[in-house]
């Protein structure tokens, strides 16, 4: 910042007056480039008392628009910048918890932000009349049952359990959990987990349970399917959801996609007579089934 003040004196003395703050500064050595230094020493005192008038919201609007006056070429190609750094990244921390972490740019960055924002906002709404109806008329910030970030999580987990998230039509019934219940299994080997595997505290499910459905799972010996159960929610595939249930991961030994991300593979080839039955299923991830079939992986 101090190289950068060397060429903005008006800026320096502003600043050292008190008039601009440090990101006024910093604002200001971004905007003045190669292509704008010209234009910049020309407009800084104009830029400057806008920096001392206006609210820095208006200001930062204010130098945004000068700076497409001073290089339309090069507002364009920061905005392309923008676009080709769009980034999302999601990772399972290990806890079993998951992290996100990303950028996008302004325009479906605002989608986004509004989309969130809305859903938030119901949700305040939720909680600031329970927390009235608990409280009295007295009730203030401290006394809702969650945090902004909070709440912003919990947006997050309804937009993506809205119809469209899940590639559903416009309309349609919303999504809702579903419990495996593993019956006459090895109790040593009991299971309380995500269908990708990570494992959870069985109260943790207690939330879930008035919206979710249960399935019942009967198994013959700790690794035979012997029975699924009807339940309301109809699934297609049961011989399928019976393989995932039993095997929940690829079989390769060196393999632990989640079977939800894997297909059915027959053990002994259908083309051999093999049957297709739970007995003659396991679950294959697309790579190393296509390589025992001898096709090649893309």
């Amino acid at each position: 910042m101090g190289r950068a003040l060397r060429a903005m004196p008006v800026v320096e003395a502003a600043w050292l007056a008190g008039d601009v703050g440090e990101a006024h500064v910093c604002a200001f050595a971004a905007a003045r480039t190669a292509e704008t230094a010209a234009c910049f020493g020309r407009d800084e005192s104009m830029l400057v008392e806008q920096a001392r008038t206006l609210g820095y919201q208006l200001f930062m609007r204010a130098l945004a628009y000068w700076g497409q006056l001073a290089d339309p070429e090069g507002t364009e190609r920061s905005s392309e910048r923008q676009r080709a750094d769009r980034r999302l990244h999601e990772s399972t921390t290990f806890g079993g918890a998951v992290a996100l972490d990303g950028l996008f740019d302004p325009l479906d960055g605002s989608v986004v932000a509004n989309a969130l924002r809305r859903i938030e906002t119901e949700l305040f709404e939720a909680d600031w009349a329970e927390a009235k109806e608990r409280v009295g008329d007295r009730v203030c910030a401290g006394d809702l049952a969650r945090t902004p970030a909070q709440r912003r999580a919990d947006a997050l987990v309804v937009l993506a359990r809205s119809p469209r998230a899940q590639g559903l039509p416009a309309g349609s019934r919303l999504p809702e959990p579903l419990f495996s219940v593993l019956v006459d299994y090895d109790t040593v080997a009991r299971v309380c987990e995500l269908a990708e595997g990570t494992v959870v505290a069985p109260g943790s499910l207690t939330r879930w349970l008035g919206e979710g459905w249960v399935e019942r799972v009967v198994f013959d010996g700790p690794d035979r399917i012997k029975n699924v159960g009807v339940r309301r929610r109809i699934f297609s595939g049961g011989t399928k959801r019976a393989v995932q249930l039993r095997d929940r991961e690829c079989f390769h030994p060196t393999c632990d996609t989640p079977a939800t991300q894997c297909e059915i593979d027959h053990v002994q080839p259908w083309a051999q007579g093999g049957l297709t039955t739970d007995d003659n299923g396991r679950v294959a991830c697309g790579f190393h089934n296509r390589a025992r079939q001898g096709a090649r992986p893309p």
